[in-house]
C-alpha cells in the first residue's frame, strides 16, 4: 500500500467520524488563525472534551487577537480557571500582543518565527502550520505518537526515542489536504487507537498494523518518575469566610491562591492522624495534611468569603482541598 493510500484511506474514514468541534467551524480565514492559536495552547496537556466548554467561553468574550491582547489579567484568568497551567493563558496574552504589534495581527507561517512566540514550542508550532497553513509536516501528540507505535510495533526504548518516531511518521505520507489529514490521525488516535482496548476492527489502516497482527497492543513509554512531596495545609474557615495566600513559595500555581502551607517529612505525614488526601500536579504526587482551624488569625493573606468564590481566580487545586476539609467534621 502506498503513502497516498494511507492517508487517502484515514482521510475517508475522517470524513464520515469526525466529531463537531468549535474550533473546526470558524466563519473567516482571520477567525481561523485566532481559534487554531487558542485551541491548540489549551490543548497543550488538556483532553478535548475537557478543553471544548472552555473554548466556547474563551472565543465568545475574548473573540480575537486584539482583544486578547488588551484583556484585563483577572477576566483571562478567570475564563481559563479550572484549566490548570495558567502560564498558558499568560503566554497567549503575551503572544495577542507581539502579533499585534510586529505582524499586523497575523500569524506568521514559518517554524522559525513561530518558535519565537511565548509558550509556542515545536509541537504547537507544527500543528499550526499544518492545521491552518496546510504545510506537509505532522505534529506529534500523545494520539499521533500511540498510533506510530501499534502501526510499527515499537517496542524498545531506542525505537521510541523521538527521533525515530518522527523517522516513522514520515512513513503515513501527506495530503493535498494536509490540515485534515493531521486532525484525521490525531482523530484516529483518540477515538478508534485507544490507549486500552483499541477498536482495531473500525480502524481503516488495520492490515498495516502490526501491534494487530500481533494481538499485542501495550504501548512502551519512557519511564518518567513522578516526584512525591509531603505538605501540610492550614485551612482558616470561619463564618463562610476563609483565608487564602499568594503563592511565592512554591513553583507549582505560582502567584495563585493557595492556603497557607509548608512542606514536611514523610514521617510526619505517615505518623500525623489528621485528614489526609493526594493531589497530582504535574509531575508531583503531593500527598497533604489539613489542619482546619475556626478562627481566622490576623496574617497576610486576602480573606475570601466562600459564597462568593465564582468572582475570585481561585485554582482548582484550592478548592478541592477546600471540599476535603469541608467533608470532615
Amino acid at each position: 500500500m502506498t503513502n497516498q493510500n494511507i492517508s487517502n484511506k484515514i482521510l475517508h474514514w475522517y470524513d464520515n467520524n469526525k466529531r463537531d468541534l468549535p474550533w473546526r467551524k470558524p466563519k473567516n480565514k482571520k477567525q481561523s488563525e485566532y481559534f487554531t492559536l487558542v485551541s491548540e495552547v489549551m490543548l497543550q496537556q488538556t483532553q478535548v472534551s475537557t478543553v471544548v466548554p472552555y473554548f466556547i467561553r474563551f472565543v465568545h468574550e475574548i473573540p480575537n487577537l486584539k482583544i486578547l491582547s488588551r484583556v484585563n489579567n483577572k477576566k483571562l484568568l478567570k475564563l481559563w480557571e479550572g484549566l490548570g497551567y495558567y502560564t498558558r493563558a499568560k503566554n497567549l496574552k503575551k503572544t495577542a500582543q507581539f502579533l499585534v504589534s510586529k505582524f499586523k495581527s497575523k500569524i506568521p507561517n514559518d517554524l522559525n518565527s513561530l518558535k519565537k512566540l511565548p509558550g509556542i514550542g515545536d509541537y504547537t508550532s507544527k500543528a499550526i502550520l499544518s492545521l491552518e497553513f496546510n504545510k506537509k509536516v505532522i505534529p506529534i501528540d500523545g494520539n499521533i505518537e500511540r498510533l506510530l507505535k501499534r502501526i510499527f510495533f515499537l517496542r524498545t526504548i531506542k525505537e521510541i526515542n523521538k527521533e525515530n518516531i518522527i523517522k516513522k511518521s514520515h512513513l503515513l505520507g501527506y495530503s493535498n489536504r494536509q490540515r485534515d489529514y493531521v486532525q484525521s490521525l490525531m482523530e484516529l488516535g483518540s477515538l478508534i487507537c485507544k490507549p486500552k482496548q483499541p477498536l482495531c476492527n473500525l480502524c481503516p489502516i488495520n492490515s498495516l498494523c502490526i501491534s494487530f497482527k500481533k494481538k499485542n497492543f501495550e504501548i512502551i513509554k519512557k519511564f518518567k518518575k513522578n516526584k512525591t512531596k509531603y505538605f501540610e495545609a492550614n485551612i482558616y474557615y470561619s463564618k463562610n469566610k476563609i483565608l487564602l495566600i499568594k503563592n511565592e513559595k512554591y513553583n507549582f500555581l505560582k502567584n495563585h491562591l493557595i492556603f497557607p502551607m509548608d512542606e514536611i517529612n514523610k514521617y510526619k505525614f505517615f505518623s500525623s492522624s489528621k485528614i489526609k488526601t493526594s493531589i497530582k500536579i504535574s509531575n508531583i504526587d503531593m500527598k497533604i495534611i489539613i489542619n482546619k482551624n475556626n478562627k481566622i488569625p490576623n496574617k497576610k493573606g486576602k480573606v475570601i468569603n466562600t459564597n462568593k468564590f465564582k468572582h475570585e481566580i481561585i485554582p482548582s487545586f484550592t478548592k478541592k482541598l477546600f471540599r476535603v476539609a469541608s467533608s470532615h467534621q
